[in-house]
């Protein structure tokens, strides 16, 4: 690795049973590093080894710890999966400036993570900003992107249930932080081990300053490539939606499907369904993301 990277095992072999032969553990080695893009620290974790890669990235205000359990899953599967926590997130630096926060910034720092891990392809996923940061990827570096895993496309339907979820806690950071500090507060007092209370209490545990830095550059910026755009992105997709969530509407995952030439369209049975009840879109993604690298 380079002078600017870190990394650390965090899972290796269990301890050894006394009197017992040392076996070892069928859960995959992970390893988290870090490297620097354009002066800013981004986090990551590898999940298993080899030659067929996926990348994760997670939604707004959530951390690469969301995607863990399908990383896992992929890397059992034979994939080498790499979670990223964008910038503003998560383990990675949270700068206080707007300006560094849009859909293709977080596109370009996808793929410094491939550079840095000298990856020269991988299928590339993500769920909400993850799926639309997939897209970006899609439309700047396509020769990097054998896949794109669209999971919660957050498109042209669902500007308004967005801004009025997301403005609100905008208006907190600016002018309210001491709320947004007391949550965090409140979240460190939750106690840790559970993998979606961490998952939640990561999300709480926000500054005010670089969270609505964070939120005014995704709100105001360019939200996904424009539909004009989408219809030219001819890497094979995997689209997946579901209903009964305003913020990621069926219709804008549906419509995607059809606008891309090279998608594929799966309906998830709720919007936990990859989180809670994960095998049969775990084996989709899996089978998606060997077809992919099998081309």
């Amino acid at each position: 690795m380079s002078p600017a990277s870190s990394a650390t095992a965090v899972a290796d072999l269990p301890a050894p049973t006394p009197g017992r032969r040392r076996e070892r553990s069928s859960r995959p080695i992970e390893l988290s590093g870090s490297f620097t893009h354009e002066g800013h620290r981004l986090a990551y974790t590898e999940f298993g080894s080899g030659d067929r890669v996926v990348v994760l990235t997670h939604g707004i205000m959530l951390t690469r710890r969301m995607h863990a359990p399908l990383a896992r899953r992929l890397a059992r599967a034979g994939f080498r999966a790499v979670t990223l926590d964008l910038l503003g997130h998560g383990d990675s630096d949270r700068p206080t400036d707007s300006w560094l926060y849009s859909m293709p910034a977080f596109a370009e720092q996808t793929v410094a993570l491939l550079d840095h891990l000298e990856i020269d392809a991988a299928v590339v996923g993500g769920t909400s900003l993850g799926a639309n940061v997939a897209l970006e990827v899609g439309v700047a570096a396509p020769e990097r992107a054998l896949g794109l895993v669209v999971e919660m496309p957050v498109l042209d339907n669902a500007i308004v249930a967005g801004l009025i979820t997301f403005a609100p806690l905008l208006m907190a950071a600016r002018f309210l932080p001491v709320t947004v500090q007391g949550v965090a507060l409140a979240a460190k007092l939750v106690p840790h081990g559970n993998q979606w209370v961490d998952v939640v209490t990561d999300t709480l545990s926000q500054q005010p300053a670089p969270m609505a830095a964070l939120l005014h550059g995704v709100l105001f910026g360019r939200i996904a490539p424009p539909k004009s755009i989408r219809r030219k992105i001819e890497t094979p997709a995997l689209v997946i939606g579901h209903e009964r969530d305003p913020i990621h509407p069926f219709g804008d995952a549906d419509t995607l499907a059809a606008d891309m030439p090279a998608a594929e369209f799966v309906q998830a049975r709720s919007p936990v369904e990859l989180r809670f009840d994960p095998t049969r879109l775990t084996d989709t993604i899996a089978d998606f993301s060997a077809r992919c690298h099998d081309r």
